[in-house]
């Protein structure tokens, strides 16, 4: 009787704890399911607040790296494959995970921009839902971490009952909060920072910026390597040692390979992952002694190392900075350290006081700090910096989610808002560092307690509202004249803004309103050539240039740094207006002139680009005169200062072109007598040009050119024997 007393109770303990263990499970399948489907229901609402700009074309940075597509012929080959994939100049690496995504949306050059754009914000939506994912995780860990203190069991303790398990099975005790009503709060959480940072407006610029898939691929695989490391860490803990290992390599070294080879800022991944580990990962400690001192070994390997590496590349280069910047910027790298303080405010101010419109892709007119208090707001701007890294660093232990939003984002500005020389201020640069930023004031808004039901409703009103206005601004990027006219607008002292707006005017067949723009705008940017060049234009389409802009131009294009590539493209435009006698001012003097001038400055004869360009520019203005001799001479000039293929043709061509195919023939003979440049150190470049070569791609493009211009001259030698 007493042993069936005892049988009893324990059939009835085992029942309710099997009950209970189903109503748990339920529960979190329920809660999954509900969850997936609030994610799909943000992620439909971000579609259609991005839906109007998928309509928008292709801008400034597009039109430089997207023709590669179809440099060398359409992509449809692995030979053509290889030279695409490996014709990357962006960072050290060039990008070639960016340029194969692009394969998704063409495969030759030119193409429509819709299917680029319609892919950019399906990535985006990719990320949104792996930062609910990853949000959601990080919110359970809070919620369950307040046995992290207890002291470690020994070795062979029986881990799937362990309270500090990463994430607890259904069994332990604190699976209730988990799994039960206490997961409520992580889970809207989560979902209100994944969806504020979806619809925010600020990030408009990148989604619809065909280019800046590549901001957008690195912050995908720290999404993954976060997802994964986190995964590995319940791995070690349940004592599945070599999934483990696996996993923190794949979420470590393989997700920051994929990462740089989108955009160099991907190398930052280890540093972000440390951050989670120390800030909330650690409140979950392993659940014996041995298994935790495998895991600090593992934090050493796997993310101590390879963060103090990045950081340490990043202060090596600090010297060739200091030494090169203020010739390439016209700043000083202390001027940069100074100015991007301000900078990163505004990204701040942006980022929590959104609006519909902002200054887009025209930031070249933002002031720079020339000392501590000039502009007044230097030093308060870095003193707020300051103050909200070290608040960080403070509400680690009482407030991690803050402290995590906070320092994951300055440290994911580190390489390109520190002394690193590139362009101050651009929008893109906060996609992957704002992950984390709206996450806290989820928090806030979902936590139980008083008027909970209240601040969910705020925090909806607050996600339609950021809906709304990435709609308006999305339906701004989809129309490209709006677009150039009220950045224009917005960016009064922007020479790039007022730039692309007087484009549209001359395109629009509005020359007059072109000039007017460009007039106003000329007087604040004297020594800006893109603003006078385009003046000049705008005026010969009127019928006369004013000698006061050509001597503004010849002037600017000895100053402007970034001058040389724009007079270069600029060039070929005002030979045809000249050819054409389409105005009075614009002649054959006037542009010799202008080069006569140039080559006098500093700037140009100290330079290896601008004096290549120089010699092309006036080979190509004795070519149209009439004059093949000279023109022969400053093409050859223009190869001796480096040699390259592509000039050879592009000028062999023009002298073919213009009825002189013998001095073709010559020009090319001359560049084969000259020894090709050597590489020195590892880019993507030379491994492009070590492709070229293998696949004899130049000597096969230079044969058929020889040949077309032999029967060319062949042809005009039999015309010129047997006239008509």
């Amino acid at each position: 009787m007493h042993d069936n007393r005892i049988c009893l109770r324990t059939m009835i303990v085992a029942n309710t704890h099997s009950v209970k263990q189903t109503r748990v499970t339920f529960e979190h399948a329920r809660g999954a399911l509900v969850f997936a489907a609030i994610t799909a229901g943000v992620l439909a609402l971000t579609w259609r607040a991005y839906h109007p700009g998928l309509s928008g074309a292709f801008l400034f940075d597009d039109l430089g790296s997207l023709p590669k597509l179809g440099a060398t012929g359409p992509v449809d080959s692995w030979a053509t494959f290889w030279r695409y994939i490996t014709s990357g100049t962006a960072d050290p690496t060039g990008r070639p995970l960016t340029l194969l995504t692009f394969l998704i949306d063409a495969r030759n050059w030119p193409a429509d921009p819709y299917p680029f754009k319609v892919t950019n914000v399906i990535l985006h939506l990719l990320n949104g839902a792996l930062l609910a994912w990853v949000l959601w995780k990080l919110g359970r860990i809070l919620a369950t971490s307040g046995d992290a203190r207890k002291p470690l069991p020994k070795e062979g303790a029986d881990r799937s009952l362990s309270p500090h398990s990463l994430f607890p099975s259904a069994q332990t005790p604190s699976s209730a909060k988990v799994y039960g009503k206490e997961t409520f709060g992580p889970a809207l959480a989560a979902l209100f920072g994944a969806g504020a940072w979806l619809l925010h407006p600020l990030f408009v610029s990148t989604t619809l910026y065909v280019v800046q898939r590549e901001a957008m691929l690195p912050a995908t695989f720290v999404l993954i390597g976060l997802l994964g490391w986190m995964a590995s860490r319940e791995a070690r803990a349940c004592g599945h040692f070599m999934l483990a290992g696996f996993g923190m390599v794949a979420s470590t070294y393989l997700c920051t390979a994929l990462a740089v080879l989108s955009k160099a800022n991907g190398a930052l991944l280890p540093l972000l992952l440390l951050l989670v580990e120390w800030i909330v990962l650690s409140r979950h400690p392993m659940p014996d002694a041995i298994t935790s001192r495998r895991h600090k070994r593992a934090i050493v390997v796997f993310l101590i190392i390879p963060a103090a590496f990045v950081v340490g590349y990043l202060l090596s280069l600090i010297p060739s900075a200091i030494h090169g910047t203020p010739q390439v910027r016209g700043w000083t790298v202390w001027q940069r350290l100074l100015t991007e303080p301000r900078v990163v405010t505004d990204y701040l101010r942006l980022l929590f006081i959104p609006h519909a419109r902002s200054s887009g892709l025209f930031n070249d007119a933002f002031p720079i700090s020339t000392d501590w208090l000039h502009p007044a707001s230097t030093l308060p701007c870095i003193m707020l910096i300051l103050a909200l890294i070290g608040a960080g660093f403070a509400l680690r232990k009482r407030h991690p989610a803050i402290a995590l939003a906070l320092l994951f984002y300055f440290a994911a500005q580190l390489m390109e808002s520190g002394w690193v020389p590139l362009e101050l201020y651009f929008e893109h640069r906060n996609y992957l560092p704002a992950m984390l930023l709206f996450w806290p004031i989820g928090i806030g808004l979902t936590q139980s307690g008083l008027l909970r039901s209240v601040r969910i409703a705020c925090a909806c009103v607050l996600l339609i509202g950021l809906a709304s206005l990435t709609f308006q601004r999305s339906t701004l990027w989809g129309n490209g004249p709006n677009q150039a006219y009220i950045w224009a607008a917005i960016n009064p002292d922007s020479s790039r803004a007022q730039t692309s707006a007087a484009l549209y005017d001359l395109q629009s067949g509005r020359p007059r309103l072109a000039a007017a723009r460009l007039s106003l705008a000329l007087p604040k940017h004297p020594d800006d050539v893109q603003i006078s060049l385009n003046l000049i234009t705008a005026e010969c389409r009127m019928g006369e240039v004013n000698p006061e802009t050509l001597a503004t131009a010849r002037k600017a294009l000895g100053i402007d740094r970034a001058g040389g590539e724009v007079a270069f493209n600029w060039f070929g435009e005002a030979l045809t207006m000249v050819k054409q006698h389409a105005c009075r001012g614009l002649d054959y003097t006037s542009l010799q002139n202008m080069l006569n001038h140039v080559w006098h400055t500093t700037l140009w004869r100290n330079h290896v680009s601008l004096r290549i360009n120089w010699f092309h520019m006036r080979g190509s203005l004795a070519l149209a005169q009439k004059q093949p001799t000279q023109a022969l001479l400053d093409f050859n000039q223009a190869l001796a200062e480096m040699p390259q293929p592509a000039s050879a043709l592009r000028q062999a061509a023009s002298l073919g072109a213009a009825g002189y195919p013998d001095l073709g023939l010559t020009h090319l003979s001359y560049f084969e007598t000259l020894p090709m440049p050597s590489w020195h150190g590892y880019s993507m470049s030379r491994v492009h040009a070590s492709i070229l070569r293998r696949q004899g791609y130049w000597q096969h493009e230079l044969n058929r050119l020889r040949k077309i211009l032999a029967a060319d001259a062949l042809s005009k030698q039999q015309t010129s024997t047997n006239p008509p």
